[in-house]
């Protein structure tokens, strides 16, 4: 089969890979880290599926240039990477640890030093565990912590990150972590999870303030985005499809870009004066992050569902059920390979938002396959980049894009049984050995800075 050229990108278009600190750092009692929710979650016997715990991530503590230099090697424009907020404040409050601030002072001393941009995301996931027991992001005074660290953290790296991002994918923490209990602190809250958003989202707009204050410019958000299919052409359907859409959607966007939640039942379930934290929350953004991964088809719930959503005081027209997709490749972990979606979701950003939507990066992009001899994530990633050149066409502004992610990591309950990486890691070994689509992904980023299309080798 022939495969046409990848488009060509427009000059200056950013190209990077991902990584998060919990997933690669390890290192999980060195240096005064203090725990994180995650530590202790992951260590309860039943909670990942491997057994594994992500104490020893990838030993990108101790490895880090070894990975720096595959990105130089890949050619990449930049690495998000995270900063852990217990690894810089211990208790989550209180004094820094000068060990944290210098690790990341030397990781992005050496990114500079390979003419990387650092872009550190400063939350990904990992609450300290002295604020997770005093309430987590169910606290309103979580958020005040957050900022704090945000700006002490800033004050350190300001003068060489030129690019910052805040939080990333609060939805999942909300629904996965306080809602449904399947990730840290697995709290089963349903519907009362909700303030653990509005907190999210008001420690992003504090944050904002206190990284300008220290200087920091190209500020952004990684927000979680998924076209909702409805399953079904009942009324039931479409109300579930709708209200999984604007939780999963809008529930977060709209504060962040119009200063108003999508729906004023759901501000009145918000925590605090919210009219006022509104004002924070849509502090002006220099750019938007879209994490794109697949589609979620979504109906009426089984009908046994509803005794069990009506016992937390939800009408039973309220809950939703998602359904698995058919007629579509899957990857490694299950999830349907849905291209297009991706050029979905961002129409669907730029007509919801129009001259209020921010230029937009693709900070999340990739999925799970075996082996090193990986092309169907050749082809998944090949994919995606058409469908976003596709949405660049019909005139969404995309600046850049990264792949999730730079090597194999802990993937949460996964453990480390899912493999999402360009570059292999030997759990037992730590040694890293680049795939087919690490060697593809070069090619493509070369070929882009050179303003050409990437003909496909199999063309």
């Amino acid at each position: 089969m022939t495969i046409p050229p990848l488009p060509a990108f427009p000059p200056g278009f950013l190209w990077g890979a991902s990584a998060s600190a919990f997933q690669t750092e390890g290192a999980a009692g060195t240096d005064g880290k203090g725990p994180s929710g995650w530590d202790v979650f992951a260590a309860r016997p039943g909670r990942i599926k491997d057994g594994t715990d992500g104490s020893r991530g990838t030993g990108f503590y101790d490895r880090y240039r070894e990975d720096v230099a595959l990105l130089a090697e890949l050619g990449a424009g930049a690495f998000r990477f995270s900063v852990s907020w217990p690894r810089v404040v211990p208790d989550g409050s209180g004094p820094l640890n000068p060990a944290g601030l210098d690790f990341y002072d030397r990781l992005v001393d050496e990114l500079c030093g390979h003419g990387i941009t650092p872009a550190p995301t400063l939350y990904h996931w990992d609450t300290p565990l002295a604020l997770e027991h005093g309430g987590g992001w169910l606290n309103r005074d979580t958020a005040f912590r957050f900022a704090e660290y945000a700006g002490a953290v800033a004050e350190r790296l300001a003068d060489r990150v030129p690019m910052w991002i805040t939080l990333n994918e609060p939805a999942e923490v909300t629904l996965l972590g306080y809602a449904l209990g399947e990730h840290a602190p697995g709290r089963r809250l349903l519907f009362d999870a909700l303030p653990a958003a509005h907190h999210q989202l008001l420690a992003h707009g504090l944050a904002v303030g206190a990284l300008r204050a220290a200087g920091a410019s190209r500020i952004g958000i990684a927000v979680s985005h998924t076209p909702v299919w409805t399953a079904g052409g009942s009324e039931e359907d479409r109300f579930g499809s709708a209200l999984y859409d604007t939780l999963s959607n809008w529930l977060f966007a709209d504060p962040l870009l119009t200063g108003a939640y999508p729906d004023e039942n759901f501000a009145a379930l918000m925590p605090g004066p919210v009219a006022e934290d509104l004002k924070t929350i849509a502090a002006p953004l220099d750019w938007y992050g879209v994490n794109y991964y697949n589609p979620t088809l979504v109906g009426a719930p089984a009908p046994q569902a509803l005794d069990t959503f009506a016992g937390f005081g939800i009408p039973p027209e309220l809950p939703f059920g998602i359904r698995e997709i058919d007629g579509y490749e899957r990857t490694g972990s299950g999830w349907p390979v849905v291209p297009d979606g991706l050029r979905d979701m961002l129409v669907r950003l730029e007509t919801r938002y129009g001259d209020r939507l921010p230029p937009l990066y693709i900070t999340e992009n990739g999925c799970s396959f075996e082996g090193l001899r990986d092309s169907r994530r050749i082809d998944f990633l090949d994919g995606h980049l058409r469908a976003l050149h596709a949405a660049m066409a019909q005139g969404v502004d995309v600046r850049g894009y990264f792949t999730w992610s730079l090597t194999d990591n802990f993937e949460w309950i996964e453990g480390n049984a899912q493999r999402f990486g360009l570059v292999h890691v030997d759990y037992a070994t730590m040694r890293r050995t680049p795939k087919d689509s690490y060697h593809w992904y070069r090619e493509v980023i070369r070929s882009s800075q050179a303003g050409r299309p990437y003909e496909h080798p199999r063309g």
